[in-house]
């Protein structure tokens, strides 16, 4: 990050780094599991409900890049190794149900993951308002989209 923008953030960028690279690990974890549901997804208008969890993998993997990108911006480096995303996280991996027919289980773990997403961002919003505007619009841009997927999942168990 240049001389002006490091003077217009206002917190410990280091910090903010952290918290980014922790939202980063959250998003691979969260595009993986959603994708591999997608995947292996079986039963009754099983075809609809793959394309719904790619879809949403689709806006995990764009997150991740999106958190990916302003980590460079400041100066850091986002996570390098997989195999360190779940110690690095939030959260643990979103593991999906055995019963690839279960859509209510499916439909669970994904809606628990949304709700640990939109606490993260609400968090990290809450730390750089009026400090990081552009982390800040970010984070806000992106906690938009996960109460949106929140929301969608949640209207499929009505």
């Amino acid at each position: 990050m240049g001389k002006e923008g490091t003077k217009v953030a206002a917190l410990n960028v280091k910090e903010i780094i952290a918290d980014l690279n922790r939202a980063y690990a959250d998003e691979w974890l969260a595009f993986y599991s959603y994708w591999y549901m997608s995947q292996v997804v079986t039963g009754q208008g099983y075809e609809d409900m793959s394309e719904f969890l790619e879809k949403i993998a689709k806006d995990e993997l764009e997150h991740a890049d999106e958190v990916a990108n302003r980590i460079l911006e400041l100066g850091g480096s986002p996570i390098a190794h997989p195999m360190t995303l779940e110690k690095n996280a939030n959260a643990p991996y979103p593991k999906p149900p055995k019963k690839t027919t279960d859509y209510k289980s499916i439909i669970k773990t994904v809606t628990d993951a949304e709700a640990g997403a939109i606490d993260v961002y609400n968090k990290i919003a809450q730390k750089t308002q009026g400090k990081d505007h552009v982390t800040y619009q970010l984070v806000c841009h992106i906690l938009g989209e996960e109460v949106k997927h929140e929301e969608l999942f949640e209207d499929l168990l009505e």
